[in-house]
């Protein structure tokens, strides 16, 4: 990230399943639309009661685009940090527009309401762990510390 930019941390649930994209260039792009909703504990009605939704508009781009597309769908509630990004046009009746959106830097399913399994490949996409310490054959009787 470099100087100025603003960073955010959104936690919440996809509005809709991401749409993929790719640019005439070949990179993938994925945007789909956040929802974080507050909520507080009322004491006298013994309940929760939600908030206002925010909706943040989000583009996730590569590797990281494609990742997100094929793990994530509506519903889902996920943790994502990334840069709120201003976008400028005219309209075709020469009205200046802009809105605000987040190009995201991760993204990654919240686990505070449900469980996942983790099957994909590590670091640059290859699937050998070898000088990890981490990584077990299945067999380890003992942890590699």
């Amino acid at each position: 990230m470099s100087f100025g930019e603003t960073p955010i941390t959104i936690i919440g649930n996809l509005t809709a399943d991401p749409e993929l994209k790719f640019t005439d260039s070949g990179q993938a792009l994925a945007k789909f639309t956040v929802a974080s909703t507050p909520r507080t504990f009322d004491r006298e009605a013994n309940q929760w009661k939600d908030g206002t939704s925010t909706f943040f508009r989000c583009a996730a781009w590569r590797a990281l685009a494609e990742h997100v597309a094929e793990s994530l769908g509506k519903g889902s509630r996920v943790v994502l940090s990334g840069r709120i990004r201003q976008h400028d046009w005219k309209t075709p009746e020469g009205e200046n527009r802009s809105m605000l959106a987040v190009e995201v830097d991760d993204i990654g399913a919240s686990l505070r309401f449900t469980t996942v399994s983790i099957n994909g490949k590590r670091g640059n996409g290859s699937a050998d762990a070898s000088g990890d310490p981490w990584a077990t054959d299945g067999n380890a009787a003992k942890p590699p510390f």
